[in-house]
């Protein structure tokens, strides 16, 4: 699986009623290693969306941001697509335009945790015939993302202060900084 194939999985979920879920039963009809390809580029996007400014704009929307939910939110992020995807990395305000209610999950936030699991499940599913966890095709998988070439990610060092961010990011702050998301 390439790239555009990927994102054309990604754009095809989207209009589906549960996406994740979808995703799940297309990728354990693919093979093995379409599976492993789509999980090695979801922990590329991880990787690459994994900025401190990033952090800050998502801790502006929901008014807080731990690191499981920011890694939920870099989910989303993803879900809604590799325009919105790059156009958010490249400008974060951005993200004070795109939100609407109806782009966000059932509690009002921008998070999807889900999306962070589907290769796991479809790849459980496809070596056991079986949907629950497996410790041993979770190493089985880590260890083949790592034959692929994907590297440990490196560590973030937060480069702003709460106090700054009205500053850093006047549109968002405009936005959610009085309002933050799961609050509709």
């Amino acid at each position: 699986m390439n790239e555009s194939s990927f994102w054309q999985l990604i754009d095809q979920a989207a209009n589906q009623e549960e996406p994740n879920e979808w995703l799940c039963n297309i990728l354990s009809e693919k093979d093995t290693n379409e599976i492993l390809d789509f999980e090695f580029m979801i922990q590329t996007l991880i990787q690459k969306s994994y900025q401190s400014s990033l952090w800050a704009a998502a801790y502006i929307l929901m008014d807080g941001c731990s690191d499981d939910t920011f890694d939920y939110f870099r989910g989303w992020l993803i879900a809604q697509g590799k325009e919105t995807f790059e156009k958010v990395l490249d400008d974060h305000e951005y993200l004070a335009a795109y939100i609407t209610e109806e782009k966000l999950d059932e509690e009002g936030h921008p998070q999807n945790e889900d999306l962070l699991s589907v290769a796991i499940k479809a790849l459980t599913y496809k070596k056991t015939s079986d949907d629950e966890w497996n410790d041993k095709v979770h190493d089985d998988l880590l260890d083949a993302l790592e034959q692929k070439g994907l590297a440990e990610s490196d560590g973030i060092e937060l480069d702003w202060e709460e106090e700054d961010l009205t500053d850093r990011f006047p549109k968002l702050w405009e936005r959610f900084g009085d309002n933050p998301l799961g609050d509709f």
